[in-house]
């Protein structure tokens, strides 16, 4: 259980976060919760906001058309701003949008659409 909600609580985290990979932790949640107590793996799974994203991927590995372009646009706005209103050092300026194209890659070419 402490280990379910830790992970969930780092899964929101990395809702918002665009490095954070928030679905793996969210699965983790819900792998822990399945062992620890049913009536939470239940909440969870079947949350509105969270749960659609776990069933999608559990059962389809698969990410919403929608889904793809929220995260899409939270990557650029934070990495974005990031990168050029508050990193001083061109290279590492450079990572971090280097960073952007590669998780844009991983997210576009790689996940596969659902809908």
């Amino acid at each position: 259980m402490v280990l379910g909600t830790f992970f969930l609580l780092l899964g929101l985290v990395g809702v918002v976060v665009p490095l954070l990979p928030s679905t793996p932790l969210l699965l983790l949640a819900a792998a822990c919760y399945a062992r620890g107590s049913r009536r939470f793996y239940s909440w969870l799974v079947e949350s509105p906001l969270l749960g659609r994203y776990i069933r999608d991927y559990r059962e389809q590995r698969a990410m919403t058309r929608r889904a793809k372009a929220t995260v899409l646009t939270l990557l650029w706005l934070v990495i974005g701003y990031s990168a050029l209103a508050t990193v001083p050092a061109w290279w590492a300026q450079a990572l971090l949008l280097l960073v952007a194209v590669a998780v844009t890659v991983h997210v576009v070419l790689l996940r596969r659409p659902r809908r």
